[in-house]
């Protein structure tokens, strides 16, 4: 299976939209904030200086994540796996992609908002390096963890 993670278009608007909320309404509900978000990526992530990926199988989009730039920090955000395609490691190479762009983007970390319910994407994340962090003021009700990856320069 040959996965390619490619940079947002907004050709694919409906793809990014469409598995964010598949995901949110699997595990969570869509939030106001989240539909806002989801509606109008260009102005809502692209244009504040984030990013969105997203994981390509031939012509399917199977997978998303996001980075939300809020000052000189980013957040990875909105990361997705369509039902059909997890266990393939499609959310691994997706993260990999996000902590490598971020790195690039020459930030001195990256952080991201979770639920610890979401006991395999914590381990993940761990596994990846992130150590938890105080959760302070976050803008989804669902989040009840917040972890950060520091980079060494």
């Amino acid at each position: 299976m040959n996965i390619e993670i490619i940079n947002y278009e907004s050709k694919y608007r409906d793809d990014f939209k469409t598995l964010n909320t598949e995901w949110l309404q699997k595990y969570f509900v869509v939030e106001e904030f989240d539909e806002y978000q989801l509606s109008n990526p260009e102005t809502e992530i692209i244009d504040k200086g984030g990013k969105i990926y997203l994981a390509k199988i031939g012509e399917k989009i199977v997978g998303t994540s996001a980075l939300l730039k809020e000052h000189d920090i980013y957040e990875l955000a909105k990361m997705a796996v369509t039902e059909d395609f997890k266990g393939h490691g499609i959310g691994k190479l997706l993260m990999q992609h996000c902590i490598n762009e971020t790195r690039k983007l020459g930030t001195e970390k990256l952080m991201l908002i979770s639920n610890r319910s979401l006991i395999p994407a914590i381990e993940m994340y761990k596994k990846f390096g992130f150590i938890e962090i105080p959760l302070g003021n976050v803008p989804y009700e669902r989040g009840n963890i917040k972890m950060e990856l520091k980079f060494k320069n």
